[in-house]
């Protein structure tokens, strides 16, 4: 029987023992996103985009082993020891073409799926294949906006497929990263790895990682440890409330912070063993639409789904 840990008692247990990180598993990550993208597209609202991502989410597996990886220079290595800081830090990284290479074999792999994708899916894949091949600096550029979250003039129909490239590209690295490599101390609130933020937190079972919660990247998949009851956005542990759907999934529940105002949802994996936190936020914006009417903001986005800032 699940036993539930309470504050004090994590706060009180020998830290040693929880596994701070988890790094991506790169032969079952985007395999059980796509598993579960189709579990919950059954009898859904938003069925035929819950598909669609499952599509590029087989996509995304069938050419995870692709990427050709290039050590990380020791200098960044120790820099990143040195200061405390991310070492594969997303922003500001020296991409190799390579994530092209992964976006355009994403986009013809979406191509090829039957049934055929909606007219209006398969334009904006026809019109992102062009665009590797003719304005690869364009894209570029939009993924620089991206992986810094700005919010303003994004080609929202277009986001999705080009962050799924990145992701592709950034969980290969974190897959084969030596986790020794990381810093004993990391900012708070960004991923360890790559230091992007988390789509949300998933309070895992069994194993050294029972009844811990860790926060999930948006880019990288690793996971990384965070006590529970704590604003994952600001820190506070003094303002914090859960929120769910009436007779809605046990397992998923919004974790909200009244000193910021923000929130971002909570798996709890007892309820749920195949829960997977990029699909779940996905199908549950139910409960965003709920917070949103709270007061609340989202305290980050999905990697799959993006809104015009302007909006």
């Amino acid at each position: 029987m699940q036993r539930i840990l309470e504050r004090g008692e994590i706060e009180s247990t020998d830290h040693t023992r929880i596994p701070r990180v988890q790094l991506p598993d790169s032969s079952s990550v985007f395999v059980d996103r796509a598993a579960r993208l189709r579990q919950l597209a059954n009898d859904h609202t938003l069925a035929g985009y819950l598909n669609l991502m499952a599509h590029v989410a087989d996509a995304q597996h069938k050419l995870l082993g692709t990427v050709h990886l290039t050590p990380v220079p020791t200098d960044r290595l120790e820099r990143a020891q040195a200061h405390g800081m991310p070492p594969l830090q997303a922003v500001g990284w020296q991409r190799g073409a390579e994530w092209l290479e992964v976006l355009d074999g994403l986009l013809k792999h979406l191509l090829q799926v039957q049934p055929p994708l909606p007219d209006a899916a398969q334009q904006v894949v026809l019109g992102l294949r062009q665009a590797v091949a003719t304005n690869p600096a364009g894209l570029e550029e939009l993924a620089d906006d991206l992986l810094a979250e700005r919010d303003q003039n994004i080609d929202t129909a277009a986001a999705p497929f080009v962050m799924a490239a990145l992701q592709v590209y950034w969980t290969a690295m974190a897959a084969h990263f030596e986790e020794n490599h990381l810093p004993v101390v990391s900012p708070f609130g960004v991923c360890p790895v790559c230091a992007s933020l988390p789509v949300a937190s998933v309070v895992r079972v069994g194993g050294a990682r029972d009844s811990c919660r860790y926060l999930c990247c948006s880019l990288c998949s690793t996971e990384w440890h965070l006590v529970r009851v704590t604003c994952s956005h600001c820190e506070d542990t003094e303002s914090i409330a859960y929120h769910r759907i009436e007779d809605g999934h046990e397992g998923i529940k919004a974790e909200s912070c009244d000193k910021c105002k923000t929130y971002r949802k909570i798996f709890y994996q007892e309820k749920d063993l195949h829960i997977e936190p990029v699909a779940d936020d996905l199908g549950s914006l139910a409960l965003d639409i709920l917070m949103g009417d709270a007061g609340y903001m989202r305290a980050s986005g999905n990697p799959l789904l993006w809104q015009d800032g302007a909006d």
